[in-house]
């Protein structure tokens, strides 16, 4: 069992004054990284955006498929990698949170609904028109990024968030319900979650905190996201522990206990409901 990598953004950036930026072509990134094509994460956010060329891409032990219009978006801590055609073209971005909030303000990368670990759906495919429409945005990124103009970095942070609105749109149009109120019940949900699914893993602890009552909860996911709260708790804790296993630095006692099981048993049984395989033995298949 190896453990997975993460990459910091200065490892692809290391010539660059801005270390919480990276943009490059993806077959550009591939020649000078060919190593993303095995398993590991990033500590920042990830775009791509391919033009051409197929293959699959496994985001959090999910696998999608490569194609020209294809967009993935992926948050800090995910684990991925590509089995990418020789052929294959596009761009990518890395940014960091910090970077994005602090030149923005007034909204933060959180805002975009794409951007969710309780609904993550990490993809989109734009069809042509849409693709031909988005790329000439990309194409300044490149441009500007190495060239020297004066604002360079503004005019780079505002065709960045206008490539983020493209994509909410379309995300938006695809994926999300009408019911705004339920949508930002949702994303409510998810920070809380995000920091408290460890510590607390009671349907009524999240409702309480979200001041409403255990029933509207239930009914706020069973319609945004056709899951109990109970069931997105328990995604969240098995996705969790997937990601901690594949680090063969803890052992299956420790992640339990690390996720709030003091019962190593009952983490077992838990998990194995979930996955149909013990913890051990989806350690063993990822080897």
């Amino acid at each position: 069992m190896k453990k997975y990598p993460i990459y910091p953004i200065q490892r692809f950036n290391c010539n660059s004054v801005n270390s919480d930026l990276y943009i490059n072509t993806f077959k550009n990134h591939l020649i000078n990284h060919s190593f993303v094509e095995e398993p590991h994460r990033h500590n920042s956010y990830v775009l791509v955006f391919f033009t051409k060329g197929s293959g699959t891409h496994e985001i959090d032990f999910d696998k999608f498929i490569i194609q020209p219009g294809s967009v993935f978006f992926m948050q800090p801590g995910q684990i991925h990698h590509w089995d990418l055609s020789d052929d294959v073209e596009g761009f990518v971005i890395f940014y960091s949170q910090e970077m994005y909030n602090l030149y923005f303000g007034q909204k933060t990368i959180g805002e975009y609904p794409f951007y969710s670990s309780v609904n993550n759906i990490p993809e989109i495919l734009f069809d042509m028109a849409e693709s031909k429409a988005i790329l000439p945005y990309f194409e300044s990124l490149i441009s500007e990024t190495e060239g020297n103009q004066i604002m360079k970095q503004d005019k780079i942070m505002n065709l960045l968030d206008i490539i983020h609105i493209e994509i909410a749109r379309k995300y938006s149009e695809t994926y999300l319900h009408e019911t705004h109120s339920y949508n930002v019940k949702i994303k409510n949900f998810e920070v809380l979650l995000e920091k408290n699914f460890k510590a607390d893993k009671t349907p009524s602890f999240y409702a309480s905190q979200l001041h409403i009552t255990l029933k509207h909860l239930n009914r706020v996911c069973n319609e945004i996201l056709q899951k109990t709260t109970t069931e997105v708790i328990t995604n969240r804790i098995i996705l969790e522990a997937k990601r901690m296993l594949m680090d063969k630095k803890f052992t299956v006692n420790e992640i339990a206990t690390e996720l709030g099981y003091d019962d190593y048993s009952y983490f077992t049984r838990l998990f194995k409901k979930h996955t149909a395989m013990t913890p051990t033995d989806f350690r063993v298949s990822k080897k």
